[in-house]
């Protein structure tokens, strides 16, 4: 079979495309054929050595997030069969071997039905943007801990960040279960992309006046912010917080310390809740791939430009050029085609 791989830390140079034998799976254990692979910033962090951490592995095969077909089951699991449609999370996570390759062989705990239905493309595109997603919605004080439809109603989310990869996936899901959803953007491109996902509103924060614009939409201020820019937005989440409200940070874009009004948070009770997909209990991953699954399901987290979140496409001998794209910051969503169906 064919893989991308790399044994050091490095820019995208570092992958090179190899033949390797398939590995067999062992007990909880199943291979995948993969047909789309997912490019998440995650990926090429890990690859580049930007974690702070060296390789685990004297050999990686990278990516977290894939779609695909089981090939082959290992002893001790019950729940899936040869011939499943799946996607797959966290494949890369503790393993030596992710989705950049045309088997993978991962723990069935991260291997999740795909419904008939859904594209590949779509299952590649949900792991780390839609679980990260899914966690945002319900760490909120009163919860809900669980989306389904009407389970957000009366809440006011505001997704910072809407037309990337995450922000597509909250609006999608704060959406499908009620929400009125806000979402930050920089140009009007990114705002269509953003109302094409379902957001309520857009506001371009690169214009004057966007505390009052958010104020003006939800005057007792917003429940839920789901933040990639905590250090940026620091004080703008703090304005437009409502009492009692979340902030769920994902990522540190823009900085990697954050300074805030100490008095004004804890005047509001105001919860900063961190995320992230690698510490999460397996329950919370359980919950999240149940509520995607049903979102699933019910149609409501399609892709593609039309769907506000563009696909930018690579075959699999151009992985380098796939973690460059989503390095430099390509809008959409970054996909490897691996295999066919």
């Amino acid at each position: 079979m064919r893989a991308v791989v790399h044994s050091q830390a490095g820019d995208p140079s570092v992958l090179t495309l190899v033949d390797r034998d398939p590995a067999e799976p062992g007990p909880g254990e199943v291979r995948v054929r993969i047909v789309v692979s997912g490019v998440n910033p995650t990926d090429w962090k890990s690859r580049s050595g930007a974690t702070g951490q060296g390789l685990a592995f004297p050999e990686i095969v990278p990516n977290q997030d894939g779609a695909g077909v089981v090939d082959a089951v290992g002893p001790d699991v019950a729940d899936l069969a040869v011939g499943d449609r799946v996607w797959l999370l966290l494949a890369q996570h503790q393993r030596a071997t992710g989705t950049a390759q045309e088997l993978t062989v991962v723990p069935a705990s991260r291997v999740v039905r795909l419904p008939d239905s859904t594209p590949y493309d779509v299952g590649a595109s949900l792991g780390v943007p839609a679980v990260t997603a899914h966690r945002a919605l319900t760490v909120r004080e009163g919860g809900p801990a669980r989306l389904s439809p009407g389970a957000l109603d009366g809440v006011t989310v505001l997704v910072a960040g809407g037309a990337g990869a995450v922000g597509h996936a909250a609006i999608q899901l704060a959406r499908w279960a009620g929400a009125t959803v806000i979402t930050t953007i920089s140009s009007p491109e990114k705002a269509a992309l953003a109302t094409a996902a379902g957001a309520h509103h857009t506001i371009d924060y690169t214009q004057p006046g966007t505390v009052d614009a958010i104020r003006a939409i939800a005057p007792d201020g917003v429940d839920i912010v789901v933040e990639v820019a905590p250090a940026v937005n620091a004080d703008l989440d703090l304005d437009v917080i409502a009492n009692h409200g979340t902030i769920a940070v994902y990522a540190n874009n823009g900085g990697d310390r954050v300074s805030f009004d100490v008095r004004k948070q804890f005047a509001l009770n105001v919860r900063y809740q961190g995320l992230l997909l690698y510490t999460l209990s397996s329950e919370a991953l359980q919950a999240a791939t149940e509520d995607i699954t049903a979102a699933l399901e019910d149609g409501a987290l399609p892709v593609g430009e039309d769907a506000g979140l563009p696909l930018v496409r690579f075959p699999l001998e151009q992985t380098a050029a796939a973690h460059a794209a989503v390095e430099s910051g390509v809008v959409g969503k970054v996909l490897i085609d691996v295999t066919t169906t």
